[in-house]
């Protein structure tokens, strides 16, 4: 059985801000999960893309990294940053990156998303994340006590063949943080998570940003927690918010053999 718990707010443009606001939230569910995970953009959403690349920390020199971190260590959890916005010092590149401490406050796995958010959703913005971000170019496994999860972030959950994959390599879990638009999420948001643990028969752990944000983005909110049958074991409506499930791991082999 694997504890997880699921946080839901709303980014501000600063990431200490940002950090110091989830802190009671992170505490709040370290006291009922083992692992507790954050939605993209777990520090900050750019107000701007000029803000974007003034605010992108150095993947070797973070101040967001060293606090998750430490506050990892701190509550003895296991903890996923749905996303970090870095920039790698190799080449100056800006990524979307996953990280998962470990309860030791070591990180345990790092993933950089690789389905660009290019699109048009008809929120009156245009979203050109490959104007601003280099592609991940691998699919990431990480072991909770044993568990494998698949690392994936927001946008990734539109291409099925990676989670089908990923499923192929022995993922039981698949998290997808995400700050998913409120027109996109309302029209997609449950049937492609739902989907996605279908097809796989494999938990979703979803945690999601919610709100407007100080580039206008208005998210959807909603995190959800997934059942391999496609059962919502769990579901956050708007606004800050913690959701909780215990997940019994056998219930992956038996919607794979009932379906094969």
């Amino acid at each position: 059985m694997l504890n997880v718990a699921a946080l839901q707010y709303c980014a501000t443009d600063d990431a200490a801000k940002t950090l110091a606001h989830i802190r009671p939230l992170i505490a709040e569910a370290a006291s009922k999960a083992g692992l507790v995970a954050l939605p993209e953009c777990a520090n900050y959403l750019a107000a701007n893309r000029d803000q974007l690349f003034q605010r992108a920390e150095w993947d070797d020199k973070s101040y967001s990294q060293n606090w998750l971190s430490n506050i990892a260590r701190e509550f003895g959890i296991w903890l996923l940053a749905g996303s970090l916005i870095m920039r790698r010092r190799d080449n100056k590149q800006l990524v979307n990156r996953s990280l998962l401490f470990g309860p030791d406050g070591a990180v345990v796995a790092n993933y950089d998303k690789i389905h660009m958010f290019d699109a048009d959703v008809g929120d009156g913005k245009s979203y050109q994340e490959s104007a601003s971000f280099a592609a991940g170019r691998y699919p990431v496994i990480a072991h909770v006590n044993n568990v494998p999860c698949g690392l994936t972030i927001c946008y990734d959950v539109r291409f099925a063949h990676l989670y089908r994959q990923l499923a192929l390599d022995g993922a039981q879990l698949f998290f997808v943080p995400a700050a998913f638009t409120a027109v996109s999420g309302k029209a997609h948001w449950h049937v492609l998570l739902r989907a996605r643990a279908i097809e796989t028969g494999c938990y979703v752990v979803a945690p999601a940003q919610s709100g407007t944000h100080a580039d206008g983005r208005k998210t959807y909110g909603h995190s959800l927690i997934i059942n391999p049958w496609g059962k919502i074991i769990a579901e956050a409506k708007n606004g800050d918010a913690i959701i909780y499930a215990a997940l019994d791991l056998s219930a992956n082999a038996k919607a794979q053999n009932a379906i094969p």
